[in-house]
């Protein structure tokens, strides 16, 4: 079963990825974020998206999500690594921690978030009780261990509409409500991928502290620092995924 990985916010490509080729790809849903990158990590082919495109122009909440995940089943891709840039709401999860989460709540609104809407002979429902794979998740959790990353096991994702930052009221809610880590990405991501039946799980490296959660105001800056420093690890992490099968 061949690799995908989708590169958010920091990670737009993959240093120590043998390059094979770049495909672009049709869809019925229009065109992917990006072209497809082939490659080869760790002597294993893998397939690369940059979700936000090339150079980093699209905001969340007009990424072609069904578009980047049909392409990535097109050309063979059946697990998937989702790599997202988040904000902490819980005090364990600081700016360079790592989350696997293992669950989730979706706040977007307005976003195309099925395959199943026109012309069917049916209603569609799926099951989506648990949102991640189980195994593609074991798989990023050997790997934190392997590299001794600091790392949260578990967590609740909060997907919000972007492309603004939350409120500390927000912010709030989502901790009453249960979130662990927020970005703006990972829906209808998750939703779209178990339709195709796509093993899909996240790895969440939290950026900053979440509105109202840190004293100080957000800084992009600090963001990015955290993003150049915390990509290394990324790349490391995903080469043993890739290489542990």
């Amino acid at each position: 079963m061949s690799w995908g990985i989708i590169g958010g916010t920091g990670l737009n490509q993959i240093p120590g990825l043998e390059l094979l080729g770049r495909e672009v790809v049709s869809t019925p849903w229009g065109e992917p974020s990006a072209p497809l990158v082939r490659g080869r990590l760790q002597g294993r082919e893998v397939v690369f998206l940059a979700r936000h495109g090339e150079p980093h122009r699209i905001p969340p909440h007009r990424v072609n999500y069904r578009a980047n995940l049909w392409a990535l089943q097109a050309v063979g891709v059946s697990r998937i690594v989702a790599v997202n840039a988040v904000g902490g709401i819980d005090a364990v999860m600081p700016p360079g921690h790592f989350c696997v989460p293992d669950d989730l709540i979706d706040y977007t609104w307005g976003r195309d978030m099925t395959y199943f809407a026109d012309e069917l002979e049916a209603v569609t429902h799926i099951d989506f009780t648990r949102p991640y794979s189980t195994s593609v998740r074991e798989a990023l959790l050997d790997a934190l261990q392997a590299v001794n990353a600091a790392h949260s096991a578990t967590g609740v994702y909060a997907a919000t509409q972007g492309p603004r930052l939350e409120t500390a009221a927000e912010v709030r809610r989502l901790r009453q409500d249960g979130c662990h880590i927020v970005g703006m990405t990972g829906m209808p991501e998750a939703t779209l991928a178990r339709e195709l039946n796509l093993e899909y799980a996240c790895l969440a490296l939290v950026v900053n502290a979440a509105a109202g959660m840190d004293e100080q105001p957000i800084s992009m800056a600090a963001i990015e620092a955290v993003m150049a420093a915390g990509m290394g690890q990324v790349c490391d992490i995903l080469a043993r995924v890739v290489s542990a099968d």
